[in-house]
């Protein structure tokens, strides 16, 4: 496996080739929405946001891995873009001439480069820097909506392309699956290689002096090696974990990326307040783990969970929304004399806030079944997405739980597997599930509901291969040999990071809002907490509906209170 050569000659496949001239009509309009070619006139107006930069001939404007330095507007001269793998090896994405811009969806974000861009003759080019790309995007619409829209293209195509960190391990073990769904669920690409099935991924364990103690193993892009990594150090090989300036003073800190957390963020940072997004995982929260959501509002076909975060989490950044992901929240300091809340981080750093929106969201809650910590990404998932779809395909498969969630997960599901049992403690499904998912259950000819009844065993070494359930009124037990199960039950709220903080909570630790005068002029409907300035949207507050529509209605009705908090403390701030 040579790497590709860089030499000084256009590519001679067409659609590598830069979109020089005219748009050929052959090209697919995805192509020409991924690749644009600025006009004169619209290379005038990008002119007023950047710098004009130069570059000799195999010299490179961008290397992978350096900081971002926002999009680079070609004035003369051509650039080849590359991808490359920690391997060395190569492939050409793109020519781009007069009128072509480098850049893709992270350099909104400041994520470090995912391509080489490598001058083939002398260039000029403008230099639009990642806070100046912001501005430029919000000022110019129609451009804008064109230069977004080719970002958000080209990270689509990077993933699809599949370079990036290398990651080599086996699809029965858990921590693989866990970094593989981290860099998934965080748009970032990559190849996997399964022990298992792929020759390649012996031979590279070998040539790296590699076991099978060292699985999984992640080759950066870099060259760097990592054995058996967690999430965070993985981030940390490929640039991930954000700088924080320590002495910014935020208007609003939101601590959550799913659903609420993401429109509290595009509300607040589209109307000026300065705004940072927390995350210990990955944008969309559980929706983003949903396979399809079918009754939002404006998405007659359904919409993937994680295409709606994505969405979501480009539109956040590209009002100016700081969002740092991961970074794992571990408490939060309240009722300080110089009015300001405190976010104290796992890793020791402080972010500090004039607000904070508690939106961390709840996790589904694991059933108190012996060693079922052992079989997690072993045979128990907690979401189905394409790669767990892939697992069990034309297998049987359990899944527990009658929410919407598990709704949406089984009839999934049902498209890859060869039966998915959907087990539920109640009589039925009426009470706790939409009627379109009910239906849409029935119709499947190979699901089965299997009412009034409950795990209490799981089995095999090392992975999952039967599970067992007991009727709850006869006590009858069953035996089923499955090697999947997907576990749907219930939520628990993430708000541990909040009791040192003294936030009102309700039995099952969900946060209460407007029990207290609110400091927003006692707005109705407060999402206010007991603590002022500190506020609660989505599932992780009591009384939430538990839906992605109410979450985003919450994160953008909270926004008008955050002002009338910030309004009132700048009033009664001493001159």
């Amino acid at each position: 496996m040579k790497p590709d050569t860089h030499d000084r000659r256009p590519s001679a496949d067409p659609a590598d080739a830069a979109p020089h001239g005219d748009p050929s009509a052959a090209n697919p309009p995805s192509r020409l929405q991924m690749y644009p070619q600025l006009t004169p006139a619209e290379r005038d107006r990008v002119r007023a946001f950047g710098t004009r930069c130069s570059w000799r001939a195999g010299e490179f404007l961008v290397r992978t891995g350096d900081p971002a330095n926002g999009i680079i507007v070609v004035e003369a001269g051509h650039v080849r873009i590359v991808q490359r793998d920690g391997l060395g090896q190569t492939a050409v994405v793109i020519e781009h001439g007069p009128g072509n811009f480098i850049g893709e969806l992270g350099q909104l974000a400041g994520r470090p480069q995912l391509i080489d861009a490598i001058a083939i003759d002398d260039v000029e080019a403008t230099v639009v820097a990642p806070e100046r790309l912001r501005a430029l995007l919000v000022a110019e619409a129609e451009l804008g909506e064109r230069i977004m829209r080719a970002l958000m293209l080209r990270r689509l195509m990077l993933i699809e392309r599949g370079k990036g960190p290398m990651l080599i391990g086996r699809s029965s073990d858990a921590r693989t699956h866990l970094l593989q769904g981290f860099l998934r669920r965080n748009n970032h690409p990559h190849a996997v290689l399964d022990m298992d099935e792929d020759p390649d991924a012996r031979a590279l364990l070998a040539a790296n002096a590699c076991g099978a103690d060292d699985l999984p193993l992640v080759i950066c892009p870099d060259g760097a090696i990592l054995r058996r990594p967690d999430a965070s150090q993985l981030a940390a090989c490929l640039g991930l974990i954000p700088d924080l300036p320590q002495a910014r003073t935020y208007d609003v800190a939101i601590v959550g990326a799913g659903p609420a957390g993401l429109a509290a963020a595009v509300y607040a940072a589209s109307e000026g307040l300065s705004v940072i997004v927390i995350d210990a995982h990955s944008p969309g929260g559980q929706a983003g783990a949903s396979a399809r959501i079918e009754n939002y509002l404006g998405f007659p076909t359904g919409v993937a969970g994680q295409e709606l975060a994505s969405r979501a989490f480009a539109q956040a950044q590209k009002f100016g929304a700081h969002i740092a992901i991961p970074l794992q929240v571990a408490g939060l300091q309240c009722g300080r004399r110089d009015g300001l809340q405190l976010v104290a981080l796992a890793d020791g750093r402080r972010i500090r806030a004039r607000s904070v929106v508690i939106a961390s969201g709840a996790a589904y809650r694991r059933p108190p079944v012996p060693r079922l910590d052992a079989y997690e990404g072993q045979g128990v998932y907690y979401w189905a997405s394409p790669f767990e779809a892939r697992l069990c395909a034309g297998e049987e498969v359990i899944l527990v739980g009658g929410g919407n969630s598990a709704g949406q997960a089984a009839v999934y599901l049902a498209g890859h597997a060869a039966r998915v049992h959907v087990v539920v403690r109640g009589a039925g499904l009426e009470h706790s599930m939409s009627r379109y998912l009910i239906d849409r259950l029935a119709s499947q000819p190979n699901v089965a509901l299997r009412t009034h009844h409950e795990l209490v065993g799981l089995s095999g070494e090392p992975c999952l291969d039967a599970v067992e359930l007991r009727h709850r009124h006869t006590g009858a037990a069953m035996r089923m040999p499955v090697r999947h199960l997907f576990l749907f039950t219930g939520a628990e709220p993430n708000t541990g990071w909040l009791k040192p903080c003294g936030i009102a909570m309700d039995g099952k630790g969900f946060v209460l809002t407007g029990t207290a005068e609110p400091s927003s002029a006692g707005a109705a409907g407060s999402l206010e907490t007991n603590v002022a300035g500190v506020f609660a949207v989505g599932d992780v507050r009591a009384g939430s509906t538990k839906r992605v529509a109410t979450a985003v209605g919450e994160g953008a009705a909270v926004v008008a209170q955050i002002h009338a908090y910030l309004a009132q403390a700048a009033q009664a701030a001493p001159a």
